[in-house]
């Protein structure tokens, strides 16, 4: 176990729903109900105050918008380090709005804001996740289409810019199949996680990082 953090460090959580989950907008570091919180919970409890943590997920978001919001969201807050989450609403956009974003169009979108962040913050330590798909919804089984070839590309970015990466699409999966409850214990939708689903995100982000 390791604070891992220095005092004075500012953390930030982005990505689409998943990330968000519920944060109070009025609220500068408010962070919502999901991960988000309870690593920062667990941070706190281990090693107390000194670093700050913050959210800027919005629900909804594609790789396109995450881009548009890079000045805002990201380079204004100036942060040591970024967690990124984001990729399953390029998918799902294709089957409930037939917009489609093409794995090219979503390479270039998300090389561009991991682009950005290396040019304007070469200090900042990058975290990836890849997106996730759980079989708690049989009629989304078809995402897996999309989302595949996406997943490959979050891995090819990672190998380039991240300095740590969860693979959670496998991870995340494995604990439904091996888990007591299935992948409905980790999300209804097989998308969006209920808490014990954001409690096994938190739980790998943090011993990833060697903090638990």
């Amino acid at each position: 176990m390791r604070s891992f953090f220095k005092a004075g460090s500012v953390v930030l959580f982005q990505g689409d729903s998943v990330t968000d989950c519920g944060r109070d907008r009025t609220q500068r570091e408010g962070l919502g109900n999901g991960y988000p919180l309870k690593i920062a919970d667990i941070w706190r409890t281990l090693f107390g105050e000194g670093v700050t943590f913050l959210n800027r997920g919005v629900s909804g978001d594609t790789t396109e918008m995450m881009l548009a919001r890079y000045e805002e969201d990201v380079r204004a807050l100036q942060p040591d380090f970024i967690s990124i989450l984001i990729g399953i609403n390029d998918t799902w956009r294709r089957y409930d709005s037939d917009r489609i974003t093409p794995v090219e169009a979503f390479e270039k979108n998300y090389r561009g804001f991991l682009s950005r962040i290396r040019r304007d913050q070469p200090e900042a330590k990058i975290f990836m996740m890849e997106p996730f798909l759980l079989p708690s919804d049989p009629n989304k089984s078809v995402f897996r289409e999309d989302l595949d070839p996406k997943l490959c590309c979050v891995r090819k970015l990672a190998e380039e810019f991240a300095d740590y990466f969860l693979p959670l699409d496998g991870l995340l999966n494995a604990k439904a199949i091996t888990g007591e409850g299935g992948a409905a214990a980790i999300s209804a939708d097989g998308v969006h996680p209920l808490s014990f689903g954001h409690s096994l995100i938190a739980e790998a982000w943090l011993k990833e990082l060697g903090i638990l």
